[in-house]
Formats: C-alpha cells, sequence, structure tokens
C-alpha cells in the first residue's frame, strides 16, 4: 500500500507543533501500525531528519503506552485493540492517515506523539492501592470467600490498562472511567473495604486537581477503551463517592 501520513510533530512542550505530510509506500498490509512508523522512521534517519516520537513498550497490548489518535480515534478504527495491535490491513491503498497525541489539559505534549500522563500515576498513588503486612503475615487469597459475579467484575475492572484512551475521546476530556475501574477493582472485594471511604475521595478530588473534566453520559469511552471497561464502573465510582462523601 501507499499511503499519505498527516503526522503531528512537536519539538517539545512548549512548540506550537504542527501537521507535516509524509508519503510512505509498500506498506504490508500485515504490519502493525507501529511497525509502519518503524518503516517511516528509518527512512527519516536515513535522509538525516529527526524521527517521529511515539510511544511504546510491550507491543502486547497490555502496557498502554502506544497511545495514538488515529483519524480521529483513539487507538484508530479498529475495536478491543491498542495502537501496537491495529493492523495496517485496516487501511485502503491510497488512504491518508492523520496520527495525532492523545488531547488532554492532563496529558501535555512532551514530543511529536508522546504525551504526559503521570496524572494518571498521581490519581494512582492518590488511593489506588491496598495497605497489606507482607513481612511474613500475608493470607493467601483464596481464604476469603468471594461472591463470584463479584470476583469477575473486579477482575473485569482490573484489566483496564490505564491508556488514557477514555479521556482522548471523551468531548470534556474525563479520567471517569479509568478512576472508575480502579475504583471498582478495589471496591468489590473485602481487601479493599478498609479503606473504601478515603480511597474513593482521595482519587477523586486528585482526579479533579489535575484537570480532568466531568463525565458526559454519552458513553464514548467505552466504546473507546481497547479492553471494554463497562460504563457501571463509574456508576459504581459516584454510589462510593456518595456513601464516603456521607460518612466524613
Amino acid at each position: 500500500m501507499n499511503l499519505t501520513l498527516k503526522i503531528w510533530r512537536q519539538k517539545d512542550a512548549n512548540d506550537k507543533g504542527k501537521m507535516v505530510d509524509y508519503k510512505i509506500n509498500d506498506v504490508s498490509p500485515d504490519m502493525s501500525f507501529l511497525e509502519m512508523l518503524d518503516v517511516l522512521n528509518n527512512e527519516l534517519i536515513e535522509k538525516g531528519e529527526e524521527p517521529v516520537a511515539f510511544d511504546h513498550d510491550c507491543r502486547e497490548g497490555i502496557c498502554g503506552s502506544c497511545s495514538l489518535y488515529i483519524n480521529g480515534e483513539a487507538h484508530g478504527p479498529d475495536r478491543g485493540v491498542t495502537t501496537c495491535q491495529l493492523h495496517m490491513r485496516m487501511f485502503k491503498d491510497g488512504d491518508t492517515i492523520f496520527i495525532e497525541p492523545f488531547r488532554a489539559k492532563a496529558f501535555p505534549v512532551i514530543k511529536d506523539l508522546v504525551v504526559d500522563r503521570t496524572a494518571f500515576d498521581r490519581i494512582q498513588h492518590a488511593g489506588g492501592f491496598i495497605s497489606v503486612n507482607t513481612s511474613g503475615n500475608t493470607i493467601d487469597a483464596n481464604a476469603i470467600p468471594i461472591n463470584k459475579e463479584d470476583a469477575d467484575d473486579a477482575f473485569s475492572a482490573a484489566t483496564c490498562i490505564g491508556c488514557g484512551a477514555c479521556v482522548a475521546t471523551c468531548k470534556n476530556s474525563s479520567a471517569m472511567l479509568f478512576v472508575g475501574a480502579k475504583v471498582s477493582q478495589f471496591a468489590l472485594l473485602p481487601q479493599g473495604q478498609v479503606e473504601a471511604t478515603e480511597r474513593v475521595l482521595n482519587m477523586v478530588n486528585q482526579m479533579d486537581a489535575e484537570g480532568f473534566g466531568n463525565c458526559t453520559n454519552t458513553g464514548a469511552c467505552e466504546v473507546e477503551c481497547p479492553k471494554g471497561i463497562s460504563l457501571e464502573n463509574i456508576a459504581r465510582m459516584n454510589r462510593e463517592y456518595l456513601a464516603a462523601s456521607l460518612k466524613g
């Protein structure tokens, strides 16, 4: 395939940035999207030009770092996949592909397609954990009976990889699906009850402090989420927050 790539180029956080056109030829439909960018970068390096900066790590759809906004969609036109799992067979010969970083106030651009998503880390640090004594006194996880439905829902919430697609696709740049998933994975389990009140209050307060918007109730976040995180987690987070607020 022969393609035209319109890629966002930005030297650093202070640069204005702009879209730059690139032509790339003989792209195999079996290439992943990141492999295609690797080919482009090799060509740019051979020409003595600056390669396009983009985030990636495992390339197995697990780490969530390969977040790109492709043709107006977080992670591109496929569903249930991250950018690294997107294949070029989703495009046609002669296509023009727009490639941008995730856009959100809380995700400032560092360079080109790389954004700073440490806001998610700070939300996690605010309460996305349980305090456990690991000095030889740990309790076997199977020692506490848990309703299977609750266990399944907790595991489903825990599949969130924190890629930020929910934020990028939301009109308000809301992080409520992410935070809802991180609250839910503990709220559904007995191990998470000890710190439940302060957890949801601290995480939601940190989310607001980072500059994320409120939920739009349109459901776009669930559609674009590569792990299919359910909107039910936002509802659960709201219930947990209300209960914690009343206790406080």
